[in-house]
Formats: structure tokens, sequence, C-alpha cells
């Protein structure tokens, strides 16, 4: 069985109206059009809503209790189609996204913020983890996009490039490597050196490109670059870190510097999952960001 929308607006109308001529002058309609709606309903529910004399229409009991149902049903359908029209013009709506730590605190905000001043009806959830998590966070759906760096598998994965990033070295204010304007990687290889996490993407492929110059002498790892750095100013070692956190390690009073002929260069950009469609919401943003970007290329 499948009421139809006008016929259960019909039956509102006339419930509240006195007869069934002023209901049906209120719906711009015949009255025998108006009729037929309501015998149809009538039929399909299996008896009488409404008992009609020639002066009045009235509910009958079972019209009664069904009114308040009516009225519920097509408050909610309304507010349904409201909702959803928003979502596509962007009146309301969520938006999820996530990024590595560096990118979060370093280019993500003016990213949000120019997103914000055009929709600001959009409520912005921002999950900021490592560059696993953020893979991690897009496919299983969490998130709709992710910033980070480009993964070495791509499977069920979209990546846009936005820019490269060239890793840089980072020392404490008083180490003597600081003395040179550029350090070489053996120089980094021969001393102590504080790392991503073990399994990190970004430790794996650190380690590879500084093989050929000697075995990195770990002495400590940790999850956060953040955490990176305060190690390092407390005089536990040197590392490598993204020019994404060059101003979070000057901020530390820590010293950076260009690696000679460095090989360390990654390429940042965005993630998304190849399924379906995007909500309005994070298509917007998608484009925006690439629009942005794309003359960086």
């Amino acid at each position: 069985m499948s009421i139809s929308y006008r016929n259960m607006q019909a039956f509102i109308c006339v419930a509240e109206s006195a007869t069934f001529a002023e209901a049906a002058e209120k719906l711009f309609v015949t009255q025998p059009a108006l009729s037929s709606s309501i015998k149809k309903m009538e039929e399909q529910l299996g008896g009488q809503l409404f008992s009609r004399t020639t002066r009045r229409v009235q509910l009958t009991p079972e019209g009664e209790t069904f009114l308040p149902h009516a009225r519920r049903l097509l408050h909610d359908w309304d507010d349904a189609v409201e909702g959803v029209q928003n979502l596509f013009a962007m009146a309301q709506g969520r938006l999820a996204v996530a990024a590595m730590p560096s990118f979060a605190e370093s280019k993500l905000p003016g990213i949000l913020v120019r997103f914000h001043q055009q929709f600001s009806n959009i409520r912005v959830r921002v999950l900021d983890v490592i560059m696993e998590e953020t893979l991690q966070a897009v496919l299983s759906g969490r998130v709709d996009i992710g910033f980070c760096f480009e993964p070495e598998s791509k499977d069920n994965l979209e990546f846009f490039p936005l820019f490269t990033d060239r890793f840089v070295a980072v020392m404490p204010a008083d180490h003597p490597l600081g003395a040179s304007r550029t350090i070489t990687l053996e120089d980094i290889v021969s001393q102590p050196f504080i790392s991503p996490n073990r399994g990190s993407s970004v430790r794996q492929w650190t380690e590879v490109m500084t093989a050929e110059y000697g075995q990195l002498n770990i002495v400590a790892e940790t999850g956060q670059y953040g955490t990176i750095g305060q190690l390092i100013a407390h005089g536990m070692g040197i590392s490598v870190v993204p020019s994404l956190c060059l101003e979070q390690m000057l901020r530390k009073g820590l010293i950076c510097r260009d690696i000679e002929g460095s090989p360390l260069v990654k390429r940042v950009g965005m993630v998304r999952a190849n399924r379906g469609v995007m909500a309005v919401a994070a298509q917007t943003l998608w484009q925006q960001v690439v629009s942005d970007y794309s003359t960086n290329l």
C-alpha cells in the first residue's frame, strides 16, 4: 500500500476545514478531485475517515486517531526534503577530514578557514593522526578527505598531489653541524638519530633513502614530529623532518638545515576513497583545494 503525499495532504486539509468545498479552495483543486483523493485513501486504509453530512464534514473515530500520525508523517517528510535540499545547497551539513599532524598544523587551517568563510553552516571535524591512520580513516569512511604524503600503494584510493616537500635536518641550537649551511646524509647517519616509529611509511622510506650512506643510529622513536622536536631540543639526537614542520621546529629554538643532494623528497596531497560519489560538502572542499593548488604543480 502506498499513500501519496498529495492524498495525505488532502486528508489533513479536509480534517482542518468545515466542508469539502472549503478544503478544495485551500488546495486549489476541484471538489470532485478532492473527494476522489479521499475516497482512494479510504479504500487503501480499509474504512471511512470522514462522516459526511450536507452541512459539514467530520472525522470518524478512526480518522481522529489517524490525524496526528498523518500530521507527523507529513512534517517529517517536509523536514527530510528540506534537509536534503539544504545539503545540496550547502546550507547545512558535516564534513570530516584527516590530516597528518605536520599538515594539520601548517597548511590545513588556511584551507578550512577559506572553506568556512564561504560555507559557515558546514560543521567540520578534523582528525589529526599519522599518515597510516589518515589513509585508514579515508578507506574506512570515517572521513571524507585525507591530507598526507603520497602513499606507496593507492589501492582503492585517489591521490591528488598538491606540492613537493623536501625534508630538512633538525638539530639542537648548539650542535656542531649547525655551523654549516647544509649537511650531508653521511653527517646524519653518523649522529644519534630520533626517528618516526617503526612500521611507519616515512620511517621505512627514510631508512631506504639513507641506506647507501650507512645505517641510521636510532636512539629513540616516536609517532609525532612535535615529540621528535622536544627530544632534539633536550639534546638527545638529530632528525630529518618535512619542511611542513619547519616553523614548528624553529619555534622550539632548533636549527634546520638543508641536506646536500638529498633524495628525501616526497609529494604531499589529498586522498579520497574510490567509492561512489562524495557528499556535496566534501566535493566542494576537494574542488576548492584542487583549484588553489593546481597552479603550483
